[in-house]
């Protein structure tokens, strides 16, 4: 059995007697917060983050999500030429990660009290990434890494600016963030390789 360390302080009783570490309500705190307030959901008074600007960073995210799927399905389409068929399977992948990214973000946004924005007016204005149509097959690719690599730092950003006041977005973004990293990765060795124009 081990000693206790040498002057170790008791942590501080909490009204029913039990040792809580600080910042651990104690069980009828909890009870107490959840019936308040109850139709935020799971918006809790424990919620830090400014819900408006985050609300507003994840449909600037989502627009730029819808934009990306858009023309990742543009150029599966257009494709051709002797390495389109490899090509097109990445391009069609992507456009399919890419609408589940949206997914994550629109759910994200109705659990923190918002409504996604999907119209079609505003998507390009609001997107981070461009619509690019390219003009062979080498330009699509290299508009496509360009639109991954501005989704990898607006990604970024976003999980900074959140920080530890809102972790399941934060863990969204980085879930998000990791798959756009490896889509530029898959992109970049796509140029790295390309024979001819």
């Amino acid at each position: 059995m081990s000693k206790p360390a040498k002057n170790a302080r008791p942590a501080p009783a909490s009204a029913a007697g039990t040792n809580r570490p600080a910042g651990i309500s104690d069980t009828a705190t909890l009870r107490a917060r959840a019936r308040k307030d109850i139709e935020d959901g799971a918006i809790t008074d424990t919620y830090s983050a400014d819900r408006k600007a985050v609300i507003k960073l994840l449909n600037d995210a989502l627009a730029t999500e819808y934009v990306c799927v858009l023309r990742y399905y543009r150029h599966y389409f257009m494709a051709k030429g002797m390495l389109a068929d490899a090509v097109k399977a990445e391009f069609l992948e992507h456009a399919q990660q890419e609408q589940a990214h949206a997914g994550k973000l629109a759910e994200r946004i109705v659990q923190l009290g918002g409504e996604p924005d999907l119209n079609p007016d505003t998507l390009t204005a609001r997107s981070h990434a461009e619509y690019k149509e390219g003009t062979d097959l080498r330009d699509m690719v290299r508009e496509n890494l360009i639109a991954e690599r501005i989704a990898i730092d607006s990604y970024r950003e976003m999980i900074n600016f959140v920080g530890d006041k809102d972790t399941t977005t934060k863990r969204i973004l980085e879930e998000i963030l990791a798959q756009e990293e490896e889509h530029a990765d898959e992109f970049a060795d796509l140029l790295d390789g390309w024979i001819g124009k």
